[in-house]
């Protein structure tokens, strides 16, 4: 996964919030971030290795890029960690509609109907 480049604002304003957060022990918050995850086929070494001679050059290994197959990964986590991961389905567009969906199944998984 990759975060997202914030300014030092943006960052400081996070922790702001963190802090005040964190001051409130009664209660319990559940945040949400999502990302795009990609499918990687890598080599296991073991695969990857040839048997060579002494004066041979040394095989070439290529950078590993981004694979065709992506998705979406929804992650909600409490001060403990992750609470609620799901793989948005390929098609599916995240909007309102889906995220609210979402957080119903997320309150159902916790009990607080």
């Amino acid at each position: 996964m990759v975060t997202n480049e914030l300014t030092d604002e943006q960052k400081q304003r996070r922790v702001t919030i963190y802090q005040d957060l964190l001051e409130r022990q009664d209660d319990i918050f559940i945040t949400g971030d999502e990302t795009w995850v990609y499918q990687y086929d890598p080599e296991m070494k073991g695969q990857s290795a040839q048997w060579k001679t002494a004066n041979s050059p040394r095989p070439k290994t290529f950078r590993q890029s981004n694979s065709r197959v992506k998705t979406m990964l929804l992650t909600f986590f409490d001060i403990r960690g992750i609470v609620h991961y799901e793989f948005v389905p390929t098609g599916q567009t995240v909007n309102q509609v889906y995220y609210l969906e979402v957080l119903e199944r997320l309150q159902k998984l916790d009990g607080n109907d």
